[in-house]
């Protein structure tokens, strides 16, 4: 930021920033027709969390499908039950809204740059695994753009961009979760995660929605405060 702004003109600053970029946020996640495009940040995300899991436990990674209807596949072998199964399914929808709180945690701690490199990162190790066109147009467009950021933009613009980026996986991962409900309520969703838990595990499916809301939920209030608490 400008050195030579005053305290009262820092603070504006600040507000305006934690704020202006929080409504852009709202609005991306809110506004149906930006959500067409955007929750394709989201579906990144939610696969990438589900290939997280599924390599950690200890599975065997296939591959990974983004389509254009924002909806996505992860492929892997492994025990067809099990913890590794359970977590492998778990993942997805709640790694929007922890990676969110993650990346609040390090905007706040004064890390944007690594939150930055984590992302191009984490899309690098996606790319590899795509197995679809659209696949690979969204991550190259989505790393990208975090490039780009990362290296070309002034720190004025990195900084909304970081906030931006955490308010929006904090926001947008609240809703996935009311829409696999809708769906689920509409009986359009037989296949659903929440469906493969309760089949994997004995607890309901709505059980596991209530808890992909709780987690979602809980991150977007401390995630927000974080945030919010910069000024």
């Amino acid at each position: 930021m400008p050195s030579d702004l005053m305290p009262g003109s820092l603070l504006t600053h600040e507000v305006l920033i934690t704020w202006g970029t929080a409504l852009a946020a709202f609005l991306a996640v809110a506004v149906h027709r930006l959500w067409l495009v955007t929750r394709n940040v989201i579906t990144i995300a939610h696969e990438g969390g589900h290939a997280l899991l599924a390599v950690l436990t200890g599975r065997r990674l296939k591959g990974i499908k983004l389509h254009s209807d924002t909806s996505g596949l992860t492929v892997s072998r492994g025990k067809p039950r099990g913890p590794g199964m359970v977590l492998t399914a778990l993942a997805g929808y709640i790694a929007p809204s922890l990676l969110g709180f993650g990346a609040a945690l390090l905007i706040t701690t004064e890390q944007i740059q690594l939150m930055l490199w984590i992302s191009i990162g984490f899309l690098a190790a996606m790319l590899v695994m795509i197995r679809n066109f659209f696949g690979i147009l969204s991550i190259i467009i989505t790393g990208g753009i975090f490039f780009f950021v990362s290296f070309y933009a002034s720190l004025e613009v990195r900084d909304a961009a970081a906030y931006v980026f955490a308010w929006f996986l904090l926001l947008g991962g609240v809703r996935p979760v009311w829409e696999l409900q809708v769906k689920r309520w509409r009986r359009q969703a037989p296949g659903s995660d929440a469906d493969q838990l309760a089949r994997l595990t004995g607890v309901p499916a709505l059980g596991w929605v209530t808890f992909f809301a709780a987690v979602s939920l809980a991150a977007l209030v401390g995630g927000g405060a974080l945030l919010l608490g910069r000024w």
